[in-house]
């Protein structure tokens, strides 16, 4: 009685086991053919358990697709947060736009008024009166002045003051160097170095130099000389006219000369708290005694 376990022929399946030595053209081959393709087929829809075809199909998602390469190293860069000077600075402080602000003005302002900056501009006519008030600011005709008058001196209140008067010269060229040579800040693009007396620190811009002298020399003469009211007022606006001719001859910038005149006015504080008398400096005044 034939066996009910048959091939798909119609064949007993033990021939298809003695069939797999015949040639490969025979018929039982192309069977086996069949069933090899069948179960590739099959098998090739299982997944897959070789890393490294796991691996390249992962790098093929989206995910991966944004993010870094699934095969490279894990390092601190990936998911780590940057350290805090490696980080860039999107958010810059209140304080730093405010003073970039501010010298954004500063320059415009001072560009602005500079109209006697050369023949060429608006007030160009105006710069031989400007610079007659350069000259009366500048330092050293205050100090050979004050140096003459000293010398000429035949009171001690006089030879007092003067000599207080020539300290806070000195402390003046001194401070003002000083800070210039700090801060370094170059003088408007727009101004023609035609100065009289020029000297290496004057090539600097911060602050005026002229500002601060003509507030310290105004304060100074206003606590220590009797004058009337008239002439009180021509020494103030002297020192304002002064600050802002500066700024017209394209000298200095507006920040310069406000820094100037406030730095002149506080140095007068300094000069009265430290004044100089031949009570408390008597070597000072040791050439004006009598014999």
């Amino acid at each position: 009685m034939p066996s009910p376990r048959r091939s798909v022929e119609g064949r007993p399946l033990g021939a298809s086991a003695s069939s797999s030595s015949s040639s490969p053209g025979s018929p039982a081959h192309g069977g086996g053919c069949s069933r090899f393709e069948f179960q590739s087929l099959l098998s090739s829809r299982a997944p897959v358990a070789d890393p490294t075809c796991a691996r390249l199909r992962a790098s093929e998602s989206p995910v991966h697709r944004r993010g870094s390469s699934p095969l490279a190293a894990p390092g601190p860069s990936q998911g780590a947060p940057l350290p805090e000077e490696d980080r860039m600075d999107l958010n810059p402080s209140f304080l730093g736009i405010a003073l970039r602000s501010l010298l954004a003005i500063d320059l415009w302002l001072s560009k602005k008024l500079g109209v006697c900056a050369g023949e060429s501009s608006s007030w160009g006519s105006g710069r031989p009166l400007m610079k007659l008030l350069e000259i009366s600011g500048h330092g050293i005709p205050w100090l050979l002045g004050t140096l003459y008058c000293l010398s000429r001196s035949d009171s001690w209140a006089g030879r007092e003051v003067l000599m207080n008067l020539l300290f806070a010269l000195l402390l003046d060229l001194l401070l003002v160097a000083l800070i210039k040579g700090l801060v370094r800040r170059r003088r408007p693009a727009h101004n023609q170095m035609d100065m009289f007396f020029t000297l290496s620190v004057d090539k600097y811009s911060f602050p005026s130099g002229h500002a601060t002298r003509a507030a310290l020399v105004s304060r100074f003469i206003l606590n220590h000389l009797v004058l009337a009211i008239p002439l009180r007022v021509l020494v103030v606006l002297w020192a304002f006219i002064l600050g802002l001719s500066r700024v017209m001859l394209g000298r200095h910038n507006v920040t310069d000369v406000a820094f100037g005149l406030f730095l002149g006015y506080m140095q007068y504080s300094i000069v009265d708290y430290c004044w100089l008398s031949p009570h408390n400096v008597p070597v000072l005044f040791v050439l004006w005694n009598e014999p």
